[in-house]
């Protein structure tokens, strides 16, 4: 058998058909150089990255799409929003009952206590309705708008959030005035 026969088999190579690798040439080849590690470029960097935060912080406040998470995203989501943030919503005064009943169970009197605590749970079975009915509403505005089978999941729930928390602290930022309704 001829040497040059060895490196082929039947016609097919033998081998990767170069010699391997010394460790140092390895070695070599895994080097890269530091770049980027001087003070002035960290503190570059870390100016950079604080500007784009601010920057998808306010385009989210101000519901700009791109910087919305995927959950906010979308026609019915903002569709879903302007309705929800030009009506009054049970949830918006949730925070200011809760104090109010906190403040009254620290009194010694049991039948004020055992008041402020129904009141609480009155409140909640409240909240549940005015969710349940603001979602409702909104699904058949959207089937009108959009057709019967346009509802994403998870309206309902989006719906219930949005609803349920105090006006000045949702995210993305109301964009309508209440009463102003979307189309």
């Amino acid at each position: 058998m001829n040497p040059s026969d060895e490196s082929m088999l039947n016609g097919v190579p033998v081998g990767k058909g170069r010699p391997t690798p010394t460790r140092k040439e390895r070695e070599a080849a895994n080097r890269r150089p530091l770049v980027g590690n001087s003070p002035q470029d960290r503190k570059a960097a870390r100016s950079r990255l604080t500007n784009e935060r601010e920057k998808a912080r306010v385009g989210m406040a101000a519901g700009e799409e791109k910087y919305l998470p995927v959950k906010d995203k979308g026609e019915q989501r903002r569709y879903i929003r302007d309705f929800i943030d030009a009506r009054w919503n049970v949830g918006e005064i949730l925070v200011p009952i809760m104090v109010i009943v906190v403040v009254l169970s620290f009194l010694q009197n049991t039948a004020t206590q055992s008041a402020s605590l129904l009141v609480i749970w009155a409140f909640f079975l409240v909240l549940i309705i005015d969710c349940l009915v603001a979602g409702f509403m909104v699904n058949r505005r959207i089937k009108k708008k959009w057709g019967e089978d346009a509802p994403q999941r998870g309206n309902l729930w989006y719906v219930a959030v949005r609803a349920a928390q105090m006006r000045f602290l949702r995210l993305p930022k109301p964009q309508v005035r209440r009463g102003q309704y979307p189309a």
